[in-house]
């Protein structure tokens, strides 16, 4: 036997289901992932950064396999007769630099330095955004006033300026905090957060005041709920969307930002390999050991790409109404 559905008087059917037949629908998940699947560049992307950072977990099993010297690992023989670094060979594939260390190996334990910054720094300015947007969209009065001004005031301050001097007073002695942040990648990972909430907390700000006024939330105050339990069972659930999307995209900046860190000299400290102080130590011998900025450029230009075309992605799968206004507006 076989129903049809019509939407009205005379009009004509719309589909036609066999009264036996369990359609089964799809979860929010499975939705995701067939939007998510559609870009084909961000499945690519995605590939490359998974095994990126497989690289750069097994950064020393790779470097043992390939049979290349440890990053920081100098070697006058790997220099040529006149002590000037020597370009891609067999015995380094990507040549070495003007100490005589590998490219290879510090271009890969780069990639490690790179990614540890990147998701821990992200981490911290994203929960730290997170809570100052829920605090200031929900319970407003001066709370929002105390947490605006203090957005508005950092936001004014040119961030850059502001992580070079923060990192410059950290980066050397005892550290900040009494020692409590010292020296090395922990100063690059507080200075790239504390400089990086910003833009999450008024994000999360704004979408806390459009919630806080919606009938699930009205219906949670009349059943007695607490305020607690409305932020973080009620309002922070439908704020996932939209944190995972700008979480994606803060990620490549902080690697832009850590490797301007470092090329600028108040990021990560000599001898450990960062892609920003390869490129910048690169900078004086380019024209005779153009292999030295090249390698480490490429991997910080596909890295970051790479995790451009996937929050992009992430956010046509996670809001399909936003992508089709997008598409709308550009036909």
């Amino acid at each position: 036997m076989r129903e049809a559905y019509e939407t009205g008087p005379g009009a004509a059917p719309i589909a036609e289901v066999d009264s036996g037949t369990v359609i089964a629908g799809r979860s929010t998940a499975e939705l995701f992932w067939r939007r998510f699947r559609e870009d084909r560049l961000a499945i690519v992307s995605l590939v490359f950064l998974t095994l990126l950072v497989v690289a750069a977990i097994a950064a020393p099993l790779i470097v043992s396999v390939v049979g290349v010297p440890g990053p920081d690992e100098q070697n006058s023989d790997a220099l040529d007769v006149f002590g000037t670094p020597t370009g891609p060979s067999l015995a380094h594939p990507f040549g070495v630099d003007e100490l005589g260390r590998d490219v290879f190996a510090r271009t890969l334990y780069g990639a490690r330095v790179s990614l540890i910054v990147a998701f821990a720094a992200t981490g911290i300015a994203v929960l730290i955004g997170v809570t100052a947007g829920l605090l200031a969209g929900y319970f407003r009065g001066w709370v929002d006033t105390l947490i605006s001004r203090s957005v508005d005031v950092l936001l004014a301050i040119p961030y850059l300026l502001l992580a070079v001097g923060l990192a410059a007073s950290c980066s050397f002695g005892g550290g900040c905090f009494g020692g409590a942040v010292q020296p090395g990648i922990g100063v690059v990972i507080f200075v790239i957060a504390v400089t990086s909430w910003t833009y999450v907390a008024r994000i999360v700000r704004g979408e806390t005041l459009s919630l806080r006024e919606r009938e699930f939330v009205e219906a949670s105050r009349s059943l007695g709920a607490s305020r607690a339990r409305i932020v973080f069972r009620e309002i922070l659930p439908n704020l996932v969307a939209p944190i995972i999307v700008y979480t994606s995209i803060l990620i490549p900046q902080v690697i832009l930002y850590e490797a301007a860190l470092s090329f600028l000299g108040v990021g990560v400290q000599a001898p450990t390999a960062s892609w920003g102080q390869m490129i910048s130590d690169a900078t004086e011998i380019f024209d005779t050991a153009w292999w030295y900025m090249l390698f480490p450029g490429v991997a910080l230009v596909l890295t970051v790409l790479a995790f451009n075309y996937v929050g992009d992605a992430l956010q046509d799968a996670l809001a399909p109404r936003a992508r089709k206004r997008k598409a709308a507006a550009e036909a």
